[in-house]
């Protein structure tokens, strides 16, 4: 492609988007540039403090515990209080706690902390994920939600690079810079991002009609989530397709290990996930934005379910960096086409709601994939562990098959699925001093959507 095709592929790429979306999108950025924590804590723990590999394990899973406590409870604030007040919340409170962790001695205030930072980092991902809804039209979204992973894994690329010359020198450090970029990003928001919850029935514009037509939609709460057995299933399909994908970060390097490859080994064959996913990510985007999400889902989830089954016949390094990238492609498929999807099915004023379950499906997973690996390896063999995932990617294909037959067209146009909100609508249309489509003013991810233990990204869970 000539470079003039080039510059016509990435302005048709980022045009059309609103600016709240980019805002959105730098404070993605800019919070996983200071991912610190995701990225040392285990090494910190076990090298600088001088704990065993069981204690760090344990804060590991605390802080994974964090992150399903707080799953729901963002969703309920993301609706009751708003998308910006709930990340105000979550990126300052965030800020507070990663800076608090990197003070603790005593081996209790340590674990309790990691339960505090697991709790405050994953709350603004339904807020996040919602104000995308919000403010992007729908047949926008998988390229919004792509870009929006895209960010979180450049900045993921350069913070790796950046914390291990950190960590040389001073954890603390580590700690404090990501403290002051979280913090950066509750700026970021309180001065750019305008309000995009939906308005209620009793404050909607367009007299009796508009009241009407936003009375006509049930209160949403978290019974109904649960009663919705469409969403229900996709949530039950992401936990099956984040079992798969975390095992990248816990399965692979266990049987690399016990394969005699070193951790340079592993983290070379791991970095192959993040360059694809910078390289393709946007190309892949612009294939896949207007085809069937049906499709998409069910050949993501193959890819992904016989991408780590091939790590069964792997021998030499680059068979498994052949694998890494095999299932990368799948994560580049399925995080848009799926995130949109979500989007999709939750109701206008419940996005914080179906958004928190949601991001409960990967909490729950990164709880549950390190004991699946642990068990099948010392069990069975890693080779089991690889034909388990073959298994899982077959099942979660089926179920989307089964679970997006008959689905409805989604409602296209400027106008489609816009709502006034405070001094901003998202759409095109205006509100106050702020239009979401024009507006001055989107993990996973996420400001404040670090998670520790993990030595390479996630799909996207919830941005």
């Amino acid at each position: 492609m000539s470079v003039a095709g080039v510059g016509r592929a990435v302005r048709e790429t980022v045009s059309g988007l609103p600016r709240a979306f980019w805002w959105l999108w730098v404070s993605t950025l800019v919070n996983r540039l200071g991912a610190f924590v995701a990225t040392f804590m285990t090494l910190y723990l076990t090298l600088d403090r001088g704990y065993s590999a069981s204690f760090a394990g344990l804060v590991v899973a605390l802080h994974g515990l964090g992150g399903v406590a707080s799953s729901l409870v963002a969703g309920v604030m993301t609706d009751r209080l708003g998308r910006r007040p709930t990340l105000l919340v979550a990126n300052a409170s965030t800020a507070f706690s990663v800076a608090l962790l990197g003070f603790m001695e005593h081996p209790a205030a340590i674990a309790a902390v990691a339960l505090l930072v697991g709790m405050t980092s994953n709350a603004s991902r339904p807020a996040v994920a919602a104000m995308m809804a919000d403010i992007v039209r729908p047949e926008d979204r998988v390229r919004a939600f792509a870009l929006n992973y895209w960010a979180i894994n450049l900045g993921f690329a350069v913070s790796a690079t950046a914390a291990g010359l950190i960590a040389e020198h001073s954890y603390l450090a580590g700690f404090l810079g990501e403290a002051a970029l979280t913090l950066a990003c509750a700026v970021l928001v309180y001065a750019k991002l305008p309000e995009s919850r939906p308005a209620a029935a009793a404050s909607a514009p367009g007299g009796a009609a508009g009241k009407a037509a936003a009375a006509a939609e049930p209160e949403t709460g978290l019974g109904t989530v649960l009663r919705d057995r469409r969403f229900m299933g996709v949530v039950g399909l992401s936990f099956l397709i984040s079992l798969i994908f975390t095992q990248g970060s816990v399965g692979l390097p266990v049987a690399m290990g016990a394969a005699g490859f070193s951790p340079a080994d592993y983290g070379l064959v791991s970095a192959v996930n993040g360059v694809l996913i910078v390289l393709l990510q946007i190309p892949v985007t612009r294939f896949i934005e207007h085809r069937d999400p049906q499709r998409l889902l069910v050949a993501s989830a193959l890819l992904a379910g016989y991408g780590f089954a091939m790590t069964a016949f792997a021998g030499p390094l680059w068979a498994y960096a052949l694998t890494v990238a095999v299932w990368t492609l799948a994560e580049i498929v399925n995080s848009p086409t799926q995130m949109s999807l979500v989007a999709r099915l939750s109701p206008l004023h419940g996005r914080g709601r179906y958004q928190g379950m949601y991001t409960l499906s990967w909490a729950v997973a990164a709880l549950v994939a390190p004991l699946m690996a642990g068990v099948m390896i010392d069990r069975y063999g890693a080779g089991w562990l690889w034909a388990a995932t073959g298994a899982l990617g077959t099942l979660a294909a089926a179920g989307y098959w089964l679970l997006m037959r008959r689905l409805p067209q989604e409602e296209t146009g400027p106008m489609a699925g816009t709502a006034t909100a405070g001094t901003a609508t998202a759409g095109t249309g205006t509100g106050g001093t702020a239009t979401a489509g024009t507006a001055t003013g989107g993990t996973g991810t996420a400001c404040a959507a670090a998670a520790a233990g993990s030595p390479a990204p996630l799909p996207v869970a919830p941005a």
